[in-house]
């Protein structure tokens, strides 16, 4: 990996852990543990600029940074990995092969869906077992369908607008063009 590459991801996942830290506290919160905010973006334009595995990176160092100052006994920081990291790498793959505004609007949209059936699957079977044991399968199956499922394609969508109007007037700074 480039030198440049490499100082890059370090500073767009410091710039992500600095907006999850104001977005947990400016955030609006959907269920009580849902946090609208913007600390995915620069994973996301990671990705693009890098490929798959530097959003990934970014979202881990992210969620790495923050379980040193939050209370959720790392769970939320798993599930913020495990849901953006989906989104991030399913979006690098497929922009890989298609570098294209077209390309990238077809990989923030199948991203979108990804994030969102892969969180069903993962908040259903590991994080709201390790969240909340006791409650029974189908009110966890509630919480997935209707709160947590259209929560992820909400926040995806709005990821999407986001990255699409900001990222072409900011990559010629990421590829030092």
């Amino acid at each position: 990996m480039k030198t440049r590459k490499i100082v890059m991801i370090g500073m767009l996942s410091a710039l992500a852990f600095l907006l999850q830290v104001i977005g947990s506290i400016i955030s609006l919160k959907v269920a009580g543990f849902l946090e609208i905010e913007f600390s995915d973006l620069p994973a996301i334009i990671g990705t693009l600029a890098y490929g798959p595995v530097a959003g990934v990176i970014i979202e881990f160092i992210k969620n790495l940074l923050h379980t040193f100052i939050t209370s959720t006994g790392f769970v939320g920081e798993l599930a913020n990995f495990v849901m953006n990291g989906i989104y991030v790498f399913t979006v690098g793959v497929i922009y890989k092969y298609n570098k294209t505004k077209v390309g990238a609007f077809i990989a923030l949209g199948i991203g979108t869906l990804a994030m969102a059936i892969g969180g069903a699957f993962a908040n259903l079977y590991i994080m709201l077992p390790l969240y909340m044991s006791s409650a029974p399968f189908m009110a966890k199956l509630n919480l997935v369908l209707f709160t947590i499922t259209p929560f992820n394609i909400v926040k995806g969508l709005v990821t999407a607008v986001i990255t699409i109007l900001i990222y072409k007037r900011i990559s010629p700074l990421l590829k030092d063009k």
